[in-house]
């Protein structure tokens, strides 16, 4: 294990360590795959994993204007991950579906023709998205592990690779980039790995809940004086195991408090049609600026004449084609 730069590289038996004890206050639901396509194989000599990863980050950073490097995870091709933005940060990866999200790109060129993808590679890219699915609840499924090929890159709104979107991770991801190759060529293996079970299903009793502050410390205790083992960033859903005394418990196994003053309910709902428009008001009268799709997940900040809002923004879904848990 190497640190440089702000970023740590591991090899994937250090990662299957590493991300169990990992803090994370916000709510993961999905697991996103991306290739680099630049930098590829070419660009990587076996030694120059952090040059790579910096360069990623400055390119981020001073040509998209990101704040930091968009991706929480690099794989290379000797099968080595390194680390990347915080996990408590939504990734910058797909417009309008960073949310709940965890962001890996691997580096390489996987489209036909590009790449091919090394033994090592292809281990850890299977072994590292088993890991992130025990430790966030992910069902290995293709509503929960996506590829960045099925949205579209002007809405946000998912396609299944029609309209305007890119090939990422590439034609040649595990026998391609579609649901259908996803289904068959790379979910399976990664069931596999995790011998059929991802975890035990969280319990009824679990609420949820927004940060409303800037920043937001997690305390091992319901006090404020109790020693900090986090910081929650504002906008993060977290999931709300316990109340005492004005604190929120974020964790069933862990001591992990959060004053409740600074977090506001929300319900989490799925969406039970095949396309569900999102506007910025309550009302079909308002402009539409994307689209969600079955089995999509969202959190309701608030309802308003059978319209819910789903984010601290201004978007508004209709309530009739949403099932609450």
């Amino acid at each position: 294990m190497q640190t440089r730069h702000g970023f740590t590289l591991l090899t994937l038996q250090e990662f299957e360590q590493w991300i169990v004890q990992q803090r994370v206050g916000r709510t993961v639901l999905t697991l996103q795959q991306h290739h680099t396509w630049s930098p590829g194989y070419r660009q990587f000599n076996g030694s120059n994993h952090f040059d790579l990863q910096l360069g990623m980050k400055r390119h981020h950073v001073t040509n998209n204007g990101w704040a930091d490097i968009g991706q929480h995870f690099t794989s290379f091709p000797d099968g080595t991950i390194m680390t990347g933005r915080s996990l408590e940060q939504v990734p910058a990866c797909i417009k309008g579906q960073n949310a709940h999200a965890i962001c890996i790109e691997h580096i390489g060129n996987f489209d036909t023709g590009g790449d091919t993808m090394s033994a090592a590679h292809r281990a850890t890219i299977v072994g590292m998205t088993a890991s992130i699915c025990r430790r966030f609840a992910i069902p290995v499924n293709s509503d929960r592990v996506v590829y960045h090929h099925w949205f579209d890159l002007d809405t946000g709104a998912r396609t299944n690779g029609a309209g305007t979107t890119k090939t990422c991770p590439g034609t040649a991801f595990f026998g391609g980039n579609k649901v259908g190759h996803a289904e068959q060529g790379f979910l399976p293996l990664v069931r596999q790995t995790l011998g059929g079970v991802v975890s035990a299903p969280l319990p009824t009793t679990v609420r949820y809940g927004v940060v409303k502050a800037d920043t937001l410390n997690v305390r091992s205790a319901p006090a404020a004086n109790a020693a900090r083992r986090n910081v929650v960033l504002a906008g993060a859903i977290l999931r709300i195991h316990d109340e005492r005394d004005g604190w929120f418990r974020l964790s069933a196994a862990n001591d992990e408090w959060v004053s409740a003053r600074y977090v506001q309910l929300v319900e989490r709902a799925t969406v039970n049609s095949d396309v569900l428009n999102v506007r910025n008001g309550p009302g079909t009268q308002f402009d539409k600026l994307a689209a969600l799709s079955r089995a999509q997940e969202v959190f309701v900040h608030e309802r308003r004449d059978g319209w819910c809002r789903i984010g601290q923004e201004s978007r508004w879904v209709s309530l009739s084609y949403l099932t609450f848990a």
